[in-house]
């Protein structure tokens, strides 16, 4: 097996990635405190054409060192808005119709795996802090909250890690219910 260089990967420019249509998602995250964390979900996000980033309250934003150091120029060609509060983010996107879905554990949280969602609709997913995830304000806020199961002696993933499953089975889902 020959390993593909760069040059044969056919990658989108950052002109031409901003003009190609994207995934029916947004990320919103809550109060991220590591910048490599927020730059590993802007490379996730940049991998399968999330429509926008939402960083919210404490969570640093482009121009940073640390941030490209994972985002590796992908915060450059994913479209970003600051918000320093997470719920106006969340009320805002309720508005524009999105379906939002807190990234937690909570009772009546849907399993990732058993999570479909509909054709034609617009989604967001709100990834939390690395210590307190997701405020309670905020999940009360949204109209859904989905769960990545896990099966060891941890309760919790890294923050970018779940962004990674999460944004990876969404875009699964979302190509499928979408004929994609």
């Amino acid at each position: 097996m020959h390993k593909l260089l760069a040059e044969e990967l056919n990658r989108l420019s950052v002109d031409e990635f901003k003009r190609t249509p994207k995934l029916p998602l947004v990320v919103v995250l809550d109060n991220i405190r590591s910048l490599h964390n927020v730059g590993a979900v802007f490379r996730t996000s940049d991998a399968f054409r999330v429509a926008h980033i939402y960083l919210c309250g404490i969570t640093a934003c482009p121009p940073s060192a640390e941030i490209h150091k994972t985002a590796l120029g992908a915060e450059d060609a994913v479209e970003w808005t600051y918000c320093a509060d997470t719920l106006e983010a969340v009320s805002h996107l309720l508005h524009e119709g999105y379906h939002v879905l807190a990234a937690e554990q909570v009772e009546g949280s849907t399993p990732l795996h058993q999570f479909q969602p509909d054709a034609g609709r617009r989604y967001a997913i709100v990834l939390g802090n690395e210590v307190k995830g997701v405020a309670q304000n905020v999940v009360d806020a949204c109209t859904g909250c989905l769960e990545i199961p896990q099966f060891g002696t941890k309760h919790s993933l890294n923050v970018s890690v779940s962004a990674g499953i999460l944004i990876w089975e969404m875009w699964k889902k979302l190509a499928a219910a979408n004929g994609q």
